[in-house]
């Protein structure tokens, strides 16, 4: 752990992580609970205003039908922002394309500040959906920026921290919204926007800070330059080793660019890499992570816990998964990507079993709602400490340059995609099924678990050529003789 630490402070790699952090994947985790908090205030809002615009008091189903668009729009944005990354980063570059994305945010913010003084709910939407777009650019520009920036021996480490600031975005964006601090109904506009701040700092820090090393190289060919960057960021050191191996990786690119996403989804040895991100970014979205989130509230309330306190016991799962995702960081490097992806993955299967035994079960003793409780704080452990960090890491790996933006833009689209689809089918899913919902998300954390354990290579410590290589030996159902040549080449 030692060194570790070192490698982060002997150069700026450690103020890049916290600049791209706060106005990167920070931004993504702060909005998607900030807006739990004032909800009443908005609706209030909306009705307040159209009442005022029009001169009559909108109809029941008439605001319920805004406040699901101020809802559903960020996941809209967060999908379309998570749709250009291949077209901003391969354009602008790396640090531009993010001081980019941090200008947008702070225009953005300006159109929520002045919704609630204007009456205009219209804008209000429309910032919902911009803070979307920023979201889902900004949070992928983020991981590919750092995975461009990393030492191999420290990749995985560095490319997690995503992953944290995402969850410290969450618990953020829980205790902004608390009535002792910003949860007030004169004040619900600030809170909406207050985060942008991080995105103003970062536009003053950043243009002080080296873009992509490995960017620097292959796509603008500047060896020195990118030799330069390394060294601002890790220190002394001639980074030849490095350098080297962007230079045969370059050298199998044949002097191509960025492609675009049909290019990856078109080409035949890339067909492993891309399924893999499939199941595990699509098992991610439906392990029952969104589910137990939106259904804590209710869980909570049976257990017990007064309604008042709710929240700051939610901050407590909040807290836990900030914790977890820090220690990951640290044990990424040496247990590997693939046994924190299937342990997490075999943990939140055997949990959500258990959670439904236990709402199933509820009625019989005083003591069920408490396990509950229980399992949902170890649920998220695993979800923290596994697939919510991992997943960035690997989709950064198992790609060579030419292809990793459209590889991010692949896992944004599932994810905001998936996060779209199930907010509209959970509602039905839990009326239909109840607690039995909760067996269908554990066969899928089983799937995934299984997939990783017995095909996904482990990509610790390998540039992404020797990655590639291993995928393609991969045999799901060979004969001995291809499984000895596997061995070999391992």
């Amino acid at each position: 752990m030692k060194s570790l630490l070192k490698e982060l402070v002997c150069g700026k790699a450690l103020v890049l992580i916290v600049v791209l952090g706060f106005a990167g994947s920070y931004q993504t985790g702060f909005h998607l609970t900030v807006i739990s908090s004032p909800s009443p205030y908005i609706q209030s809002f909306i009705n307040s205003s159209w009442t005022y615009r029009y001169g009559e008091c909108p109809g029941e189903k008439t605001v319920t039908l805004i406040w699901s668009a101020v809802i559903s729009l960020f996941a809209v944005g967060g999908l379309v922002g998570s749709m250009t990354i291949t077209c901003v980063a391969s354009h602008l570059g790396r640090k531009t394309a993010v001081l980019f994305n941090s200008g947008l945010a702070v225009v953005v913010a300006i159109f929520m500040y002045i919704s609630k003084p204007t009456n205009s709910f219209e804008l209000l939407m429309l910032s919902r959906f911009l803070f979307g777009f920023t979201s889902g650019l900004g949070g992928s520009i983020h991981s590919l920026y750092l995975g461009e920036s990393s030492p191999r021996k420290i990749r995985g480490m560095v490319i997690l921290t995503t992953a944290t600031f995402t969850f410290f975005g969450k618990l953020s964006g829980q205790f902004a919204g608390l009535r002792e601090i910003l949860g007030r109904e004169e004040w619900w506009n600030i809170l909406l926007c207050v985060s942008t701040c991080f995105c103003a700092v970062q536009m003053v820090i950043l243009p002080f800070l080296p873009d992509a090393p490995q960017y620097i190289l292959m796509e603008k060919g500047n060896k020195e330059e990118c030799r330069k960057a390394l060294q601002v960021l890790w220190g002394p050191g001639d980074y030849e080793m490095e350098i080297e191996e962007m230079l045969a990786e370059q050298a199998v690119m044949g002097g191509e660019h960025s492609k675009s996403l049909l290019d990856m989804l078109r080409v035949k040895h890339l067909r492993w890499q891309v399924f893999s991100l499939l199941v595990i970014c699509g098992c991610v979205q439906f392990s029952g992570n969104s589910a137990i989130t939106s259904f804590s509230f209710n869980i909570f309330s049976e257990a017990g816990i007064p309604v008042d306190k709710i929240r700051h016991v939610t901050l407590g799962v909040g807290t836990s998964e900030v914790l977890t995702s820090i220690i990951s960081s640290f044990l990424i490097e040496s247990m590997g990507r693939r046994v924190l992806l299937w342990i997490g993955f075999g943990g939140m299967s055997v949990i959500t079993a258990l959670i439904t035994v236990t709402l199933y079960l509820k009625d019989w003793s005083f003591v069920l709602p408490y396990i509950t409780v229980f399992l949902i704080f170890l649920f998220n452990i695993f979800f923290a400490g596994g697939p919510a960090g991992v997943v960035q890491s690997i989709t950064s790996e198992i790609f060579i340059q030419s292809y990793r933006p459209a590889a991010f833009m692949f896992i944004g689209i599932l994810r905001w995609l998936g996060l779209a689809i199930f907010g509209f089918m959970f509602p039905f899913l839990i009326a239909a099924l109840k607690s039995l919902s909760f067996v269908l998300f554990s066969c899928v954390c089983l799937i995934a678990a299984l997939f990783v354990f017995f095909i996904l290579p482990e990509t610790k410590g390998k540039t992404p050529l020797e990655i590639s290589q291993e995928f393609k030996n991969i045999r799901v159902c060979g004969s001995s003789e291809d499984k000895r040549v596997l061995e070999i080449k391992l």
